[in-house]
């Protein structure tokens, strides 16, 4: 089958034209901007890459396309794949009829560490010997790629409650039909297409509904709104995690399932976030059939994904770190995470809100509150529709605000001294911010 992609070129729809290509389809695509990373990873791939949505794609005379979420009706291409009436699927529905329908799914889903807890999971299952499928957003330090297709009956798939396509405004993850369901929590988020956390709560009910009654939900105990989910129906067992009734782990690392002790997970990642996030692949990789202890051990040798806390260079005695962090509630973690790991020394925040629920403001009044913990904030707010600078201004002298990237860059590299932590915190590329701060910092 020979598919073409439309939106390529985003970490979904990237990986999907992996695991299609490993399958043996000849897979090609598109995208508006297509840059590295991705681009030079597919191409490495063997898959032919176009710049741009001219309808003369069609001429390529694919059997499908593949639509990515990044297109909506006006886009050159689909208007003429829609005029001809040319056969078009959605990226989650391709991979649930293609990928997934003989498969043992076990998919995570959350506002937060979706990702990092896909990852966990999936080199539990790899060090258990069962060298399962995967496609996550990110691309985990053990593996090297984020997706990979096996002969294994396992597959693991980070669960996105985005929507579809502009076609299927359903959640990514109603598709996947999950034996394993992870809950990792519930915020309001993606305010550019829910009005409220309750349409959110909806999706996670809708997912739930998927999974059958021999498998398992897998659901964080601390968070109400997930309570909310599994009271408006659940046929699944449940083990919750965070709560003495189902899994826990203490400060010091010890596991325990129902208050009795599994074993000591002694592993260098940071927070209690990532604390959570463990159990929840722990108890996740135990339904698969996975020993607890056996999945205690494996995390000790886990890498984490690329863009969580990785250190991206240290330059005269200053560390810089590149962190995926975008909602206010993550942004709290990663630095209350950093703090406990470098206790008095100062950290350097720089941020730029550029997801689409931050570009609309929504959560810009919880911003001085998740950057408390940090000793100074940089903050990138060119493109927004609200004023960064008046939204920091809780924070008093200690955040100032850009529309210039050079402009931060030098204002960073100013204050800067041996010792500090700079902790760079994007959804996006932030215009390479990472490398202008270490060669800055070096001169």
């Amino acid at each position: 089958m020979h598919i073409h992609i439309l939106g390529i070129c985003g970490t979904f729809m990237g990986g999907i034209a992996v695991l299609a290509k490993q399958a043996g389809h000849k897979v090609t695509g598109c995208d508006a901007g297509v840059y590295p990373p991705m681009s030079t990873q597919l191409e490495a791939q063997g898959i032919a890459l176009t710049e741009g949505f001219d309808p003369a794609q069609i001429r390529l005379e694919p059997d499908i396309f593949v639509i990515g979420n990044v297109v909506s009706r006006g886009n050159p291409l689909m208007e003429e794949i829609l005029n001809r009436g040319l056969p078009y699927v959605s990226g989650p529905q391709w991979l649930a009829e293609h990928v997934l329908k003989d498969k043992w799914t076990l998919a995570i889903a959350g506002t937060h560490g979706k990702t990092t807890t896909s990852a966990m999971l999936a080199w539990i299952l790899e060090y258990a010997g069962l060298q399962p499928g995967f496609l996550i957003g990110g691309v985990p330090q053990n593996f090297g790629v984020s997706a990979r297709l096996t002969d294994s009956p396992f597959f693991v798939v980070e669960a996105d409650e985005y929507d579809t396509a502009f076609f299927d405004k359903r959640s990514k993850f109603v598709h996947y039909h999950p034996r394993t369901a992870v809950l990792n929590n519930l915020e309001f988020d993606h305010a550019d297409i829910f009005p409220d956390l309750a349409a959110i709560e909806t999706q996670f009910h809708h997912l739930v509904r998927t999974v059958p009654g021999n498998g398992l939900v897998v659901a964080n105990g601390r968070e109400e709104s997930l309570d909310r989910v599994l009271a408006r129906g659940c046929w699944t067992p449940v083990e919750r995690f965070g709560t003495a009734q189902g899994w826990t782990i203490g400060a010091a690392g010890a596991v325990a399932f129902k208050e009795e002790f599994q074993g000591m997970l002694n592993w260098p990642l940071l927070g209690e976030h990532n604390r959570m996030n463990a159990l929840a692949a722990i108890a996740a990789a135990r339904h698969a059939g996975v020993p607890a202890s056996f999945g205690i051990e494996a995390l000790a040798k886990f890498e984490n994904v690329k863009r969580r806390m990785e250190v991206r260079g240290v330059v005269n005695g200053i560390t810089v770190y590149d962190d995926f962090a975008h909602h206010p509630t993550a942004i709290a973690t990663t630095v209350a995470g950093l703090r406990h790991k470098v206790d008095g020394a100062r950290i350097l925040a720089v941020l730029e809100p550029r997801s689409n629920t931050m570009k609309l403001g929504v959560m810009k009044d919880a911003l001085p509150g998740s950057l408390k913990d940090a000793d100074q904030v940089f903050c990138y707010g060119a493109n927004l529709g609200w004023d960064a600078a008046a939204a920091l201004a809780p924070l008093g002298d200690k955040a100032q605000t850009f529309d210039d990237l050079d402009s931060l860059v030098a204002a960073v590299t100013a204050v800067a001294r041996p010792g500090d932590h700079v902790l760079v915190m994007s959804n996006g590329g932030f215009g390479g911010v990472h490398e202008k701060l270490l060669t800055a910092l070096a001169r």
